[in-house]
């Protein structure tokens, strides 16, 4: 066959290849295509829809419909979530981008391997001395009684009390503050409890309010009955919260005229505890007073509160579903429709400068959570977070933060909805705390390390793109100064 023939041959292949491009590029030029002013505003609908967790609302329909497949998509993953609050089915949408992938720090290593050496008395001395601080805490908090015959530990945890500064509202990179004495006191209580006791005494009055709510956990080890009802109407509601879950623990319903006083701290988490520690009482006026406890919650509207209410009720004598929770408001927050079609939006987290400074920087992760994600983005923007601190600080686990009150049971006043997905809560994935499904109250965790086995409770909504180093070394009390927009996209 002579070229020109064998060229000619290949005419009519040559046009089904290019019908075949020309129909492979029809469904792409729609999906990359610009979207109308309307498109956004359907997109925004179901959006709304799935927030409101609305089956019925128009806009399912006609996002199915649609000819791009970035709105069909959107629309499928609204009504498998309203459908499930867990969507099972989650897992037939499309894959989304893969979160970066973070090396462990190694000292990691070395604090993971001290859980099984917690009996052996001569890693947990090495352990205190180790070049990371988080591997010291951890090891002072392993430390217990059947290393009491070892002077060497003793020596360390008595010097680490002793060298509590008056002020410990700072410390410097790299450093702690208040956190060696702190952890020593309770370790010192399981230890040597004759060495503890003059130390508690002096921790329990710390202008510092952790080493404070440290002292309460000693003086619990220590059954100091009488340290716990002094410090259970401490100023602070953090130290009252934990004394009166410890007190009611060891005395039961003997201390009931505390617990009813503390029904009517402005706390939260003072409230729910006063309330637990009531369930049951045998008290003639102890349920009238949880019940206008309740009341009083109530009327506040506050959804992060809820454990609270439910506390007072049970104390109250009635059943948790008498429950008023305040009217959930469906808004689209500014951004919420870029963030969905994958906008690139950055937030740097700035740490005090008491808090030894430094800054990373998390990605919000829209094509998972634009809901979640754009609010969290607004309320950044409004300073929410400038001066809350991370209140819970796991080292082999996660750090949360981003509280009001810096304790569990207090944080924004509506909930924000849950959008469960398919990114996983790998090491350095940012998720939201919830006590329970659709219950997300602004209050970040950080993934230390791989949590896969979250990815079914709790939403992903970021993940941190630079500075790893920095959220590895965040310390308990540690203060946010400020959440900002990174303007300019990524570096």
């Amino acid at each position: 066959m002579t070229a020109l023939r064998f060229l000619h041959s290949l005419q009519p292949m040559r046009f089904l290849l290019v019908l075949a491009l020309l129909a492979l590029a029809r469904p792409l030029a729609a999906q990359n295509a610009r979207l109308s002013a309307a498109d956004s505003a359907l997109i925004g609908r179901i959006l709304l829809a799935e927030d409101r967790r609305d089956s019925s609302d128009r806009s399912l329909v006609e996002g199915a419909r649609h000819r791009d497949a970035r709105v069909r998509v959107l629309a499928q993953r609204a009504r498998g979530r309203i459908g499930d609050p867990q969507f099972a089915a989650r897992d037939s949408l499309p894959a989304l981008r893969a979160p970066t992938a973070w090396p462990e720090p190694a000292w990691r290593i070395r604090y993971r391997g001290l859980t099984a050496q917690r009996d052996d008395c001569s890693a947990l001395r090495v352990a205190l001395a180790d070049s990371a601080w988080p591997v010291r805490l951890r090891a002072a908090d392993l430390v217990a009684a059947p290393c009491a015959s070892d002077d060497a530990l003793a020596v360390t945890l008595r010097e680490w009390i002793d060298a509590l500064p008056a002020d410990a509202s700072r410390r410097g990179p790299g450093s702690v503050s208040w956190h060696p004495a702190a952890h020593s006191i309770v370790a010192l209580a399981r230890l040597r409890p004759d060495d503890a006791r003059p130390r508690i005494a002096g921790a329990a009055t710390h202008a510092q309010w952790q080493v404070r709510m440290y002292a309460v956990r000693a003086a619990a080890v220590l059954s100091d009955t009488t340290r716990l009802r002094a410090l259970a109407s401490d100023p602070n509601d953090n130290v009252r919260e934990v004394a009166i879950e410890a007190l009611s623990q060891l005395t039961g319903h003997a201390d009931d005229d505390l617990f009813v006083a503390a029904l009517g701290a402005e706390g939260a988490q003072v409230a729910r505890a006063a309330g637990a520690a009531l369930k049951g009482s045998p008290r003639a006026d102890a349920r009238a007073a949880a019940n206008a406890a309740f009341e009083r919650w109530a009327g506040r509207g506050n959804a992060s509160a809820h454990d609270a209410r439910v506390a007072l009720l049970e104390a109250a004598g009635r059943p948790p579903s008498d429950d008023r929770p305040p009217v959930v408001r469906a808004a689209l927050p500014p951004r919420a429709v870029a963030l969905a079609l994958g906008a690139d939006v950055r937030l740097r987290v700035r740490l005090a400068p008491s808090s030894g400074g430094g800054s990373f920087v998390v990605r919000l992760r829209g094509d998972v959570a634009p809901m979640m994600a754009a609010r969290i983005l607004a309320l950044a923007r409004g300073g929410y977070y400038n001066g809350l601190t991370w209140h819970r600080v796991e080292h082999d686990f996660v750090i949360q933060g981003g509280s009001p009150g810096a304790n569990e049971y207090v944080g924004l006043p509506q909930f924000l909805r849950d959008e469960l997905g398919t990114v996983p809560h790998a090491r350095g994935t940012v998720g939201m705390s919830t006590r329970g499904h659709d219950t997300g109250d602004a209050q970040w965790f950080v993934n230390l390390r791989d949590n896969f086995r979250l990815g079914r409770d709790y939403t992903v909504f970021a993940e941190v793109v630079e500075g790893i180093e920095v959220v590895d070394g965040i310390l308990e009390g540690d203060e946010i100064a400020s959440i900002e927009e990174v303007r300019g996209g990524p570096r």
